[in-house]
């Protein structure tokens, strides 16, 4: 069954070899360029992609503190905003209430005016009274029924129509 056959082994040795060498002639030289081709081009790629890895965290980091410093002005602005409304709210209740204030001492001035002017009116009325009456009481005689008559009649006189 199983027998040992030097010629087949030395043939079979010669074949190998002989093949081997043929294989390194013809097809390890372009096996090896092309492994070692392919390896320097995975490792250009994963050079690239490594760089391309920290330029894109490079190029996140700043986004986000473009984007920090974005809110920090939108939160400036509306905090602005907020402040000069405030300011402008406070300016129009003191600017009205000014322009109250002076309306309403115009209005005092104005009712103190005519108070004054009704109280000149009166004083001259009550003194051309007293006058008219004075010179009434003097014509008459001072007795009690023509004393009392002659108020009467000055009382009714005084009466508007």
């Amino acid at each position: 069954m199983l027998e040992i056959n030097p010629g087949l082994i030395f043939w079979t040795i010669i074949t190998f070899i002989a093949v081997l060498a043929i294989l390194k002639k013809v097809a390890w030289k372009p096996l090896l360029t092309a492994l070692t081709s392919r390896e320097e081009q995975i490792r250009t790629a994963l050079q690239q992609a490594e760089h391309a890895q920290t330029e894109a965290m490079k190029l996140l980091e700043e986004n986000k503190r473009h984007l920090a410093q974005a809110d920090a002005h939108a939160q400036q602005a509306m905090r602005e905003g907020r402040e000069m409304g405030e300011r402008l709210r406070v300016e129009i209740v003191e600017k009205a209430n000014a322009n109250a204030r002076a309306m309403v001492e115009q209005a005092k001035d104005e009712i103190r005016r005519e108070r004054d002017a009704a109280l000149t009116q009166l004083r001259g009325e009550v003194a051309d009274l007293a006058v008219i009456a004075a010179g009434k009481i003097i014509d008459a005689n001072l007795d009690v029924n023509k004393h009392r008559q002659l108020v009467d009649n000055v009382i009714n006189e005084i009466r508007p129509s």
